[in-house]
């Protein structure tokens, strides 16, 4: 019997398509996977170290799954804890087998000293798995997440990833083709840390704009495609067009505040005007475009000024979604060091306040759905989705049962509870009294 495998993930869609990749290489090496981690020989954490809360979740998950392996199996931290925290993490959890930063072999022999075999990224420059272009097993799911690009070469104050993710790196549109050809899904949802500079870090070979063609290209294999994370200063014409074209106008915009003076200071682009002019020139070639942003509250400076402002910007764009985040000082950036920290307190505030208002517009924009017919897509029994909501991240459809997974179909929407649908002939399922 070959042994069994278990990969839990943490974080972002991209960690999402890194763990794909690693359970490839499982597989390829013969090993079976496990939903259940009691029953695995191997158990891999896939980390996240964006902000503390995700760190903090991370821990606990590794901690739960130690507790909950069976006897002799080996428990591996990967991912962005494991590359941007490895001897530190190693020392603080004795009880991980190996903590392997990006490209490390996920099966080397751990080491005899300690028990662990630690692989920082400067001591290999160059990764044994290159995760980024390595195949992937066909979709278990109707859509699924491409990655084409690793690693980002901004600066926002704000951010740690460069420091342990690197600079921009492009994958060739002849790779990621070939990728969304295994994956054999109905749905490809494009993902990257700076996804509209794609082809940017090779100008010879692709250069700035390269993301259009390859929109386009992708577009021709896939039913539909999805963006996330545009970066709003990359959001040209060409793109907005591609976008509409391929019949999914979901606009993802990265903007983060509003506020000028603010966002210079978390060394970002744009202000709140022409972000506004932006969704209205994008909503004017296409009304029914659907758009998500995020935004962070209490970055220092932050005063009660800036606040209004993205009060006011939340109510006037209307946005579909929107996601709001308390800052989280990050060691290594820019802002960790600024002046005029804001109270934890004031930041609590500000965010319900915002959410609050959000969750009134996202209400209402889905009502206004209600009696419309909408192509969707089923993603489980009972559970679709329209053009309006990416997998994971949005709200979701009540269809009926009878409605095949991986299918398209029209149905009528006669309900709205909050951020979901419902369409005729589907039924919510009841809430747990417990």
């Amino acid at each position: 019997m070959s042994q069994r495998f278990y990969v839990e993930t943490l974080g972002c869609p991209k960690n999402q398509v890194d763990s794909d990749k690693l359970i490839g290489t499982l597989l390829a090496d013969g090993m079976s996977p496990t939903d259940d981690p009691s029953a695995a020989d191997l158990v891999v954490v896939n980390t996240c170290a964006f902000i503390d809360e995700a760190r903090k979740e991370s821990i606990d998950t590794i901690l739960a799954l130690d507790d909950q392996r069976q006897e002799g199996a080996r428990l591996v931290v990967t991912g962005c804890m494991a590359e941007r925290y490895g001897d530190e993490l190693a020392e603080a959890l004795p009880e991980v087998d190996q903590v392997a930063g990006f490209g490390v072999p996920l099966q080397r022999p751990a080491s005899a000293a300690n028990g662990r075999n630690l692989i920082p990224v400067t001591s290999a420059p160059l990764p044994e798995l290159d995760l980024l272009n390595l195949p992937r097993p066909r979709s278990t799911s109707p859509w699924a997440y491409v990655k084409i690009a690793e690693g980002c070469d901004r600066s926002c104050g704000f951010c740690a990833i460069p420091s342990f993710r690197g600079p921009q790196r492009s994958r060739d549109i002849e790779q990621i083709l070939t990728e969304v050809d295994q994956l054999a899904a109905r749905e490809i949802v494009l993902v990257a840390q700076d996804l509209a500079s794609y082809g940017k870090d090779r100008p010879d070979e692709l250069g700035a704009g390269s993301i259009v063609p390859l929109v386009r290209a992708v577009s021709e294999r896939a039913d539909w495609l999805r963006l996330l994370y545009l970066y709003p200063s990359d959001l040209t014409d060409e793109l907005i067009d591609a976008i509409c074209d391929t019949g999914v106008p979901y606009f993802d915009l990265s903007l983060q505040h509003v506020s000028k003076p603010l966002l210079r200071r978390m060394r970002r682009w744009g202000d709140g005007d022409r972000f506004l002019r932006r969704i209205a020139d994008i909503r004017d070639r296409e009304p029914d475009a659907a758009f998500r942003s995020n935004f962070i509250v209490g970055y220092p400076g932050e005063t009660e000024a800036d606040h209004d402002q993205l009060l006011r910007f939340v109510e006037e764009a209307q946005l579909d979604w929107c996601g709001f985040f308390a800052y989280s000082p990050e060691d290594g950036t820019y802002a960790y060091t600024l002046d005029g920290a804001v109270d934890r307190g004031l930041m609590n505030d500000r965010l319900a306040e915002l959410r609050e208002m959000q969750d009134e517009i996202t209400a209402t924009r889905r009502d206004a759905l209600i009696g419309r017919t909408l192509r969707v897509l089923v993603d489980s029994p009972g559970i679709a989705r329209s053009v309006r909501e990416a997998p994971e991240i949005d709200g979701v459809i009540h269809v009926g049962q009878d409605v095949v997974v991986g299918e398209f179909t029209e149905v009528e929407i006669v309900d709205a509870l909050g951020p979901d649908l419902v369409a005729s002939g589907g039924a919510v399922p009841e809430e747990d009294d417990d």
